[in-house]
C-alpha cells in the first residue's frame, strides 16, 4: 500500500483491513502460545448464542461454526473477500449469510438476537469506541444479548510509537509490513467504559492474555 495513501485515521484502517486481506490464508495457523483459548470457548458455550446471531468480523469462520452450533442463523459481516472465502468454505452456506462490509460505515438490514464479535473490539479504535457500541445497539433486538472475545499481547517489536499508541506494525508471512490499531484494554477498565455508555456488561479475563466479555445495553 502506498504510505501516502495510508496517511490518517481512514488511511489506518485500510491498512489493517489489507493486512487481514494478505494474512488470510495464513491466520487459521497464527495462534497466540498462551492458556486461556479453551475458556473462551467453553465461555461461549455456556453463554448459549441462541435465536438469530450477526458476527462481526467473522474471519475465517473459526467461531462462526461455533455459533451455528446453538443459533438458528447467522449473518457473518467482514471486510475481506478472502476471510469471508474461507469461512465460507469452513462451515458452508446452510443457516448463514455472509456480508462482505466495511464495519465502519456498515449498517444492519435487520435486528439480532446476540451481536458476537472474536478478537475485533482491540481492532476499534478509541475515537470510534462509542459509534462502534452504537452500531451493536443498532444491531440488537429489544433484550439483546452481547458477547465477544479479545486479548489485550502485543509485543515489543510491533509498538513502533511506542507502548501509549494504539497504532502498531505486524507483518504478513512474506514480510511485508502493516500498520494496523490494537487497543490493549484491561477487563476492568472495559467494563466500565461499557458501563459509562450504559451497557451491562460482564468483561472476565482467562488464565492467559485473553478476555471475554457478555451482556446487555440497560433499557433507556
Amino acid at each position: 500500500m502506498n504510505r501516502t495513501d495510508a496517511e490518517g485515521p481512514d488511511g489506518l484502517l485500510q491498512e489493517q483491513v489489507g493486512y487481514y486481506r494478505a494474512i488470510a490464508e495464513e491466520y487459521g495457523h497464527l495462534a497466540l502460545p498462551f492458556p486461556g483459548a479453551d475458556e473462551l470457548t467453553a465461555a461461549l458455550d455456556a453463554f448459549r448464542p441462541t435465536g438469530s446471531v450477526l458476527e462481526l468480523a467473522c474471519g475465517p469462520g473459526r467461531w462462526t461454526a461455533q455459533l451455528l452450533g446453538h443459533a438458528a442463523d447467522v449473518t457473518a459481516v467482514d471486510a475481506s473477500p478472502e476471510m469471508i472465502a474461507l469461512a465460507s468454505a469452513r462451515v458452508g452456506a446452510e443457516r448463514v449469510r455472509f456480508v462482505r462490509a466495511d464495519l465502519f460505515r456498515w449498517r444492519p438490514d435487520r435486528r439480532y438476537d446476540v451481536v458476537f464479535f472474536g478478537f475485533w473490539l482491540s481492532h476499534v479504535p478509541h475515537d470510534r469506541f462509542a459509534a462502534f457500541w452504537e452500531l451493536v445497539a443498532d444491531c440488537l433486538k429489544p433484550g439483546g444479548r452481547v458477547f465477544f472475545a479479545d486479548d489485550a499481547y502485543r509485543t515489543a517489536d510491533e509498538l513502533i510509537e511506542g507502548e501509549r499508541s494504539t497504532t502498531i506494525r505486524r507483518r504478513s508471512m512474506d514480510g511485508t509490513a502493516y500498520r494496523i490499531v490494537k487497543v490493549p484494554y484491561e477487563p476492568a477498565d472495559l467494563e466500565r467504559r461499557l458501563a459509562r455508555l450504559g451497557w451491562r456488561v460482564a468483561v472476565r479475563p482467562t488464565s492467559g492474555p485473553f478476555f471475554w466479555g457478555s451482556g446487555h445495553k440497560e433499557a433507556g
